[in-house]
């Protein structure tokens, strides 16, 4: 059965003021917010983890259908724990809300960065290499360094550990494998120190340039999602 459209539906009463017209516009209104909430963070406005998992099977079907990879980066913030006991968990979401707008700000807008727990995220990147994927991350770690919070009259500095993979079309894993290979590539940035990007060694050699490329900034203005 289709959907009523309040713009279509005729009052029955042929009243201009419809009462059930006017229940009608709030009750798709509301179904909206609701929607909304089921896949956007309340904190962070970033997409959550369950837009997430559609948003990458999605990416990953478009990767075999056209051969375009897809790349997926994990991040975690370091020593997130120290900050809420040294500070309050109110800086504490005042550093994830600064983390996440240096993801948005940063990153292209066919892109898609997500919450994906605690002081964990995930941002996928379309159509895009290896190479472009760490080149994006050691951006996004630069960025965050060098990023200040002002809480209370004092300075609170921080940093992110950056797990890179990328998905081909000759790949056969998973949704989950592919999760669990991008965050193992996290859990050795951390520990070979923290404040680091990790990608598969044997597959590429990358210089970490940290600015934008002529390709990486046409394509900032190429989008196909829905803003939350």
């Amino acid at each position: 059965m289709d959907r009523l459209d309040p713009t279509t539906v005729v009052c029955p009463s042929g009243h201009e003021k419809c009462p059930v017209m006017a229940e009608l516009t709030h009750l798709k209104e509301e179904c909206g917010r609701l929607s909304n909430l089921l896949q956007v963070d309340p904190l962070t406005q970033l997409y959550n983890i369950r837009f997430l998992r559609k948003a990458l099977e999605r990416e990953m079907e478009r990767t075999r259908r056209t051969g375009l990879p897809t790349g997926l980066i994990m991040i975690d913030l370091d020593h997130f724990k120290r900050i809420n006991d040294t500070y309050g968990h109110q800086a504490g979401n005042e550093v994830l809300l600064r983390a996440s707008n240096i993801w948005k700000d940063n990153v292209r807008l066919m892109d898609v960065p997500c919450r994906y727990g605690g002081e964990e995220f995930t941002i996928i990147l379309p159509g895009t290499s290896l190479a472009q994927s760490i080149r994006t991350a050691e951006r996004l770690r630069y960025l965050l360094a060098a990023s200040v919070v002002e809480w209370e009259g004092k300075e609170i500095r921080f940093t992110a550990s950056f797990g890179v993979d990328v998905f081909r079309a000759r790949d056969r894993f998973s949704l989950d494998d592919f999760l669990k290979k991008a965050d193992e590539c996290l859990l050795e940035a951390k520990r070979r120190g923290r404040n680091r990007v990790f990608y598969p060694m044997s597959e590429t050699t990358v210089s970490p340039p940290t600015e934008v490329t002529v390709e990486e900034r046409a394509s900032l203005f190429v989008t196909r999602w829905p803003k939350a």
